[in-house]
């Protein structure tokens, strides 16, 4: 009886339950070769490995398996440094690593002698291509970098001085520069969700650059790359095209400087340049969206032709009741409004409503508790007729919330009852019910509202600081008028 005990004890500890590819892979981006190796290291947080490791995600057959994978910043290239302290086949099979790595990294995997060299063989590699790129932005940045923050031989980028970093625009369909697009694939896998490589052969992409241009002691200077966006040209009746923003990624030791921000100016410029029909983004992730949004808003504060109708909407917030068909529709910009804002300014319909309730926010008092009311029942009533219908209180349409196969948080079909069909029979098929719909729509209501407030509080710091820059110029130019001669003399 005790050895049958023991045999399937035994038999017990033979099964490979495997190991999460995002509990054994870690990926460091590296700068220079003797960064190689370092375990303190800047260390990149993938969205999700696990789905290139099979259905379920796991890697079977190895002891205490590591990972370490470290890609390079000067030409884009990995190495994958796999240790384990044995294989075994515990009913599973041995998972084959190398085809896996290679569904994420590709060409760009090497082997670790070759990797290392390329370091020196590579180092003007970002300089070569971008160079022959359109330059629509210059900015200068103070931030002081460490010696570990460039490649350049003879660099003097430990100095903390002034970097001067530029966006690039560049033909996709260009041999050198696809080349490196497919070079930067791998990082939309890891980076991006959802993400997956556009076609470089359509004439119809372009691809925008920020980089970092430093001086060197050789009186020479080098580019790093800092980010990178992907745009489509759509083609829109008649004769004109549609800008779809498609990827947008700053490499992580480069987020939160502001270079997200700026390859979204130099489209947006590009846009009004070229004139375009307008500016879409195709999927845009939640901080995608609030970024843009806080540009857009900034834009529309000082567009001239929709201040008076901004003011006639406050207004109209804290003096009548927006539940008041009249009044809901003062609230509501008019369509020829968001025609001016798409000609004028590029930004399409749906992105303007959303912008158009920020710079509501920001007009209102806070401390107003009608007005607050008012504006957030007009959010309640505008989100509800774009789920439900504009005429959704006459039309019988319910919001019912259904089971789904993807895990989201929530999914709702509309649903509308036929000729004669009672709303009471449908608590009878359907497992949903009016208070759990206004659960739903107050759930909406209420995130959109925190949207709204978090991009206003962020838009109001900002518009203060142009306010005092454009108060400081004003007084500049006015004093340039008084005194000419002493300006000149200090110049």
């Amino acid at each position: 009886m005790d050895a049958k005990k023991r045999r399937r004890v035994g038999f017990a500890n033979m099964a490979d339950e495997g190991v999460e590819a995002n509990e054994c892979i870690k990926i460091f981006l590296v700068n220079n070769q003797d960064e190689v190796g370092l375990a303190n290291g800047f260390c990149i947080d993938p969205i999700d490995l696990n789905h290139f490791f099979g259905e379920d995600g796991r890697i079977y057959g190895y002891k205490c398996l590591k990972i370490n994978i470290w890609l390079s910043t000067v030409s884009f290239h990995a190495y994958a440094d796999i240790t384990h302290e044995g294989t075994f086949d515990g009913g599973k099979g041995i998972t084959n690593l190398k085809p896996a790595l290679q569904d994420i990294f590709g060409e760009t995997l090497l082997e670790k002698s070759e990797f290392l060299q390329t370091f020196s063989t590579e180092n003007n590699y970002i300089k070569s291509i971008i160079t022959s790129g359109a330059v629509l932005q210059c900015y200068t940045s103070n931030k002081a970098v460490d010696s570990s923050d460039t490649h350049c031989n003879g660099s003097n980028g430990s100095n903390g001085s002034t970097m001067e970093h530029q966006i690039v625009r560049m033909d996709l369909q260009s041999l050198p520069v696809g080349l490196l697009y497919s070079r930067l694939v791998p990082l939309t896998f890891l980076l991006i969700d959802g993400s997956s490589p556009i076609d470089v052969t359509d004439p119809n992409w372009d691809i925008y650059f920020a980089v970092k241009k430093m001086p060197s002691t050789s009186g020479d200077y080098c580019l790093s790359l800092l980010g990178f966006a992907t745009v489509y040209r759509f083609y829109h009746h008649p004769d004109s095209t549609r800008l779809r923003l498609s990827q947008v990624l700053v490499l992580p030791p480069y987020q939160g400087q502001g270079h997200g921000r700026h390859l979204l100016e130099s489209i947006n410029s590009i846009s009004i340049t070229e004139n375009v029909y307008d500016v879409t983004v195709e999927e845009p992730s939640e901080y995608l969206q609030y970024l843009r949004s806080c540009i857009d808003t900034l834009r529309l504060l000082d567009f001239n032709p929709i201040k008076q109708n901004l003011k006639s909407a406050v207004l109209s917030l804290e003096m009548n009741c927006v539940t008041k068909k009249a009044s809901r529709s003062q609230v509501v910009p008019q369509n020829w409004i968001a025609e001016i804002v798409r000609q004028k300014l590029k930004i399409n319909k749906k992105q303007f409503l959303r912008c158009w309730d920020i710079l509501i926010h920001l007009k209102l008092d806070p401390n107003n508790c009608k007005s607050m009311e008012n504006f957030k029942a007009s959010i309640s009533t505008r989100i509800k007729s774009e789920i439900l219908g504009k005429d959704s209180d006459s039309k019988g349409k319910r919001l019912i919330e259904v089971p789904n196969e993807y895990d989201h948080d929530m999914t709702f079909v509309v649903y509308c009852p036929g000729g004669g069909e009672e709303l009471e029979n449908l608590d009878e098929t359907i497992d949903g019910d009016r208070s759990a719909q206004e659960q739903q729509l107050n759930a909406l209501v209420v995130k959109q509202m925190q949207a709204i407030d978090d991009i206003a509080k962020k838009d109001h710091c900002i518009g203060q600081v142009f306010v005092q820059i454009k108060a400081v110029e004003e007084f500049i130019i006015l004093d340039l008028m008084q005194n000419p001669l002493q300006h000149f003399i200090v110049l």
